[in-house]
């Protein structure tokens, strides 16, 4: 059975109206919730990056059964893997279980803050590879030490870890992405409903588990207000991820996405008030065999309303499709 989400985006939303959101988007009826984990937001017009770590404790205990899950969390350079799996270990606990860890190689906006700079994509995977390596091992619960080529960890144990640990989500693209997903995680998350990375992650040893997908989706009364909104707030979607991953700050998406028309928007992304076109964006990632699909409302002021329409129309559109 195919599972419907919704999308907290810290880049959208202070913390205190992700609390609330999510706890409305549980009781709405969607399955699972996933977090962005950003230093900064994409473009200037988004105006939020709260921490995703601190607002998912909040939101682990302001819910009850939903499964919340990051997407994702890069793990190598503005983080130490140890510290990101002691951090999803305690979100697991505060979740009675319901949490997975997701996982990328990131991307330079939030990754250079911290001053270590932005190694090619080949590296980021070799980090990447460690980083899970580390990770896994610590969900063990016993002592670890490490000594790789580019991370070490010196006698660390987590004291606080469920049984079973955080299940293992890894972000794909491409062959190399999907290679890695296929013999590490649990599951295989991707931005696009392309059948191609399925068939990799098979191959690579993702046959039968769960393959996660997220849309993006701008729903409003009025489908020039939605079409507006979406220009505003996420024209730098049409950028791709192989370009998204290298650019450093709002200033480089603003420049990157200034030629992006309203009408590239209205092509790319479902708009307006018709639940079929929403349903169609969604059906486009069932028919690439993905297993379950978070939507993203855009537009932070939107999310109350949002959710009651998809509570009484597009939940019940999408299980009825």
């Amino acid at each position: 059975m195919i599972r419907f989400g919704y999308t907290l985006m810290c880049e959208q939303s202070d913390p205190r109206d992700l609390v609330r959101n999510a706890a409305r988007a549980e009781a709405a009826g969607f399955d699972f919730e996933v977090i962005s984990d950003h230093f900064m937001p994409w473009l200037d017009s988004q105006g939020h990056a709260p921490n995703a770590w601190v607002s998912l404790g909040a939101i682990a205990r302001g819910t009850s059964h939903v499964d919340l899950m990051t997407y994702v969390t890069c793990p190598t350079i503005r983080y130490h893997p140890a510290v990101v799996a002691q951090q999803a270990a305690t979100v697991d606990l505060l979740s009675d279980g319901r949490f997975t860890l997701g996982l990328g190689a990131g991307e330079n906006l939030n990754e250079h803050v911290v001053g270590r700079g932005w190694p090619p994509a080949n590296i980021r995977h070799e980090m990447l590879t460690e980083a899970l390596d580390i990770i896994a091992a610590l969900f063990s619960g016993d002592y670890v030490n490490y000594r790789g080529a580019h991370f070490s960890v010196d006698s660390a144990k987590l004291w606080d870890v469920g049984a079973p640990p955080p299940r293992i989500g890894v972000a794909v693209s491409g062959g190399q992405s999907c290679m890695l997903a296929g013999q590490y995680a649990d599951a295989m998350i991707a931005v696009e409903p392309d059948p191609d990375l399925g068939a990799k992650f098979d191959a690579a040893g993702g046959t039968g588990k769960p393959r996660i997908g997220q849309v993006p989706i701008s729903w409003d009364a009025d489908r020039e207000r939605a079409i507006d909104r979406a220009h505003e707030h996420f024209r730098w979607f049409g950028g791709g991820w192989k370009v998204n991953a290298e650019l450093p700050g709002t200033a480089g998406f603003a420049a990157a996405s200034q030629f992006v028309r309203k009408d590239d928007i209205a092509d790319a992304i479902s708009c307006g008030p018709e639940v079929e076109d929403h349903v169609s964006a969604v059906r486009k990632f069932v028919d690439a065999g993905f297993t379950d699909i978070a939507v993203v409302q855009i537009g932070g002021d939107t999310q109350p309303a949002f959710l009651d329409w998809a509570e009484h129309e597009l939940l019940p559109a999408l299980r009825k499709s």
